[in-house]
């Protein structure tokens, strides 16, 4: 899409300056990397770098976690651009309840905690195919910042997760509110697709991320691979950061 990238709107509950805009009748979200703000534990300038290498891993995986992204110049100069999904304000795939209307079935539980009013409240996901597909995305990618709200439910029951620039650190960083499977063995379907990732490093995946990622990211990318592949499980929280993001969403 080489069309003028006009801006229609920002999403000012971001952390970093995000845009809403069209390119021609086509709605897209907007990063520009002048607008990231430094954080202290990534490189300035990296995060549209990132939210791009997620959307490359995700193709690879043929999951279709991540929507559409791309790089490319815009009002505010290069940015991160992603096609702008419209989720079903009916559907929530994570969600606080109190402790008396956990569902019995079809939903993980995740933590117990109190709300501000003193009640018992638990954060439960769904128990879906789409979101086990996430969880192991999540994984690979080393997503430091998966909260609730950057999975959005689509009304046909795909599941997007969006927000990737806190990912593909070196050190062990992954924070999520999808750990209702923790320890539970991985399906062939997934293990294959972590299969794809690392044969892909090899290749044209590995050659699309040089230009996005250090050497030293691309080769702890291969090294998370290869541990949850001969792990078939999976992964615990570890580490002293803490195992969720906050807010939680």
């Amino acid at each position: 899409m080489c069309a003028e990238l006009t801006l229609t709107g920002r999403i000012t509950t971001a952390s970093n300056a995000t845009f809403l805009g069209s390119i021609d009748d086509v709605v897209v979200v907007y990063k520009p990397i002048a607008g990231e703000h430094p954080l202290w534990d990534f490189p300035n300038g990296t995060l549209a770098h990132r939210e791009l290498a997620a959307y490359l891993v995700s193709q690879v995986l043929g999951w279709n976690v991540v929507p559409h992204t791309w790089l490319r110049d815009g009002p505010l100069g290069e940015g991160m651009v992603q096609l702008w999904q419209e989720q079903d304000p009916t559907q929530n795939a994570v969600d606080l309840v109190a402790t008396d209307d956990v569902p019995e079935t079809g939903w993980k539980h995740v933590l117990e905690g109190q709300d501000e009013n003193g009640r018992t409240v638990n954060l439960i996901h769904e128990d879906s195919p789409a979101l086990r597909h996430m969880a192991v995305f999540d994984a690979i990618v080393n997503n430091a910042d998966r909260k609730g709200n950057h999975i959005l439910a689509m009304t046909d029951g795909h599941r997007y997760g969006v927000d990737h620039g806190l990912t593909f650190h070196n050190d062990n960083k992954l924070r999520t509110v999808l750990w209702g499977w923790l320890g539970d063995a991985l399906t062939a379907e997934e293990e294959e697709g972590i299969d794809r990732v690392n044969e892909g490093l090899h290749g044209q995946l590995g050659r699309n991320l040089a230009g996005l990622l250090s050497a030293e990211e691309i080769a702890s990318l291969a090294a998370r691979c290869s541990r949850l592949r001969l792990a078939g499980r999976f992964p615990a929280p570890s580490g002293e950061m803490p195992a969720v993001p906050w807010p939680l969403f």
